[in-house]
């Protein structure tokens, strides 16, 4: 079957491969450890529960409004005026099928054919292929300096006259690097002076670490959200443990949201009715809940940074937020598809090749799981490519001996 030239440039992903190989290995018993998750194990908010239930068990669950539920709205313009410090109208607020689709519905609006979206490395690895699906054209910035933050210089070199927007992650995934106010303030200028859109992927912005508080990029404007350029995604997945009721939205322009109200009609119609009333309970509710996971989270954060702080040959840039943290493997191997594939064959345990997030030579791992979970996986690690490390090592009941090295 023929299929499109569109739909062939999409790249496979190596995630993807590597989480069907680790679900083979443990139906069959193996012991695998998942450190390449990208959601809490936290349970859902009991407000969030108890505003789903309602809606399910009242029957009525039909079509909504294709831009959301005006209670869900709601919660969602006033859970901006208290992050974000601005108030917005409804028709500034359009909520969609999870922060992915948010983002992909932006673009779609936004980006003409052979248009350019800057993308800073490392990044999520959805945003060039989104890029690309809507025939942008990614640029990507990568720091000269090996780190995870651009200068404002490098970024404003990226910038031609075909650029329609930049894409800016912080809390970063995957890297848990924190962008500075400094960089914020001049990229708000930046794209404001040039028309450029600045697309502001929030979704992990309060899951933040020693005393850090990300800025929002409205502090750095006198402009309302009309006249502004700033385009701010969000959504309930990763700040209350929601993943699975797929909620996001976007705050734009009125004329920009009016265009991706029609794109999402002819699409995906509306959000589904019970997911919504789940994320107006979780903004609705008591807030503890994310507050409780965003220590543990911290918790979680500090073993991974002791247990590799032991490990010889990796280098790792300590993270301020989300759950990941991208450390340097590339004294092991430049090749981060093929180290992740020996990873999990030799010891039973999941990473995400650097290669995914524009980060070749890393490895991104995830912190989200159990205390034991961080422990023994990078313990297995360990084994598996420090020299330093000993010998043999038990795997379940099973011990092994290293004899690659």
């Amino acid at each position: 079957m023929a299929t499109s030239i569109l739909a062939r440039s999409i790249r496979e992903s190596a995630t993807l491969a590597l989480n069907e190989r680790a679900a083979l290995l443990a139906e069959h018993g193996q012991p695998v450890i998942h450190l390449g998750g990208g959601e809490p194990k936290n349970k859902v908010p009991l407000s969030a529960i108890v505003s789903s239930s309602a809606r399910l068990t009242s029957g009525d669950v039909k079509y909504v409004p294709t831009d959301g539920t005006p209670a869900l709205k709601q919660a969602i313009i006033r859970y901006t005026e208290e992050y974000y410090g601005r108030v917005v109208a409804p028709e500034n607020v359009i909520v969609s099928s999870g922060a992915k689709q948010s983002i992909y519905n932006t673009l779609l609006a936004l980006v003409d054919p052979q248009d350019e979206v800057v993308i800073l490395a490392p990044y999520w690895v959805s945003y060039p292929e989104m890029t690309r699906m809507v025939y942008g054209h990614p640029v990507v910035v990568t720091p000269e300096d090996g780190s995870f933050v651009p200068t404002l210089g490098e970024v404003e070199d990226a910038f031609s006259s075909y650029t329609k927007a930049l894409v800016v992650n912080s809390p970063n995934n995957p890297s848990g690097a924190v962008y500075p106010d400094g960089l914020i303030a001049g990229l708000v200028k930046l794209c404001e002076e040039r028309g450029v859109h600045l697309i502001m992927d929030d979704i992990y912005h309060r899951l933040v670490f020693d005393g850090v508080h990300p800025p929002s990029a409205y502090s750095f404007t006198d402009k309302d959200v009309d006249e502004s350029t700033i385009i701010v995604v969000n959504g309930v997945s990763k700040l209350y443990g929601m993943t699975g009721f797929r909620v996001g939205w976007t705050i734009a322009p009125r004329n920009l949201v009016e265009v991706m109200k029609n794109v999402q009609a002819q699409t995906t119609s509306c959000p589904a009715a019970v997911s919504m009333s789940a994320a107006e309970g979780a903004l609705t509710g008591v807030q503890s809940t994310v507050e409780n996971l965003r220590l543990g989270i911290q918790n979680q954060r500090d073993v991974m940074m002791q247990e590799l702080r032991a490990f010889e040959g990796v280098r790792v840039t300590k993270p301020l937020g989300t759950f990941y943290c991208l450390p340097d493997f590339s004294a092991y191997s430049h090749d981060s598809e093929e180290l992740s594939r020996f990873l999990l064959d030799k010891a039973l345990v999941v990473t995400v090749p650097g290669k995914e997030f524009g980060a070749e030579g890393h490895l991104r791992l995830s912190y989200c799981g159990s205390t034991k979970d961080v422990t023994e996986g990078i313990r297995r690690l360990r084994w598996a490519l420090d020299p330093s490390a000993p010998n043999d090592i038990y795997i379940g009941d099973r011990r092994l001996v290293r004899d690659w090295l």
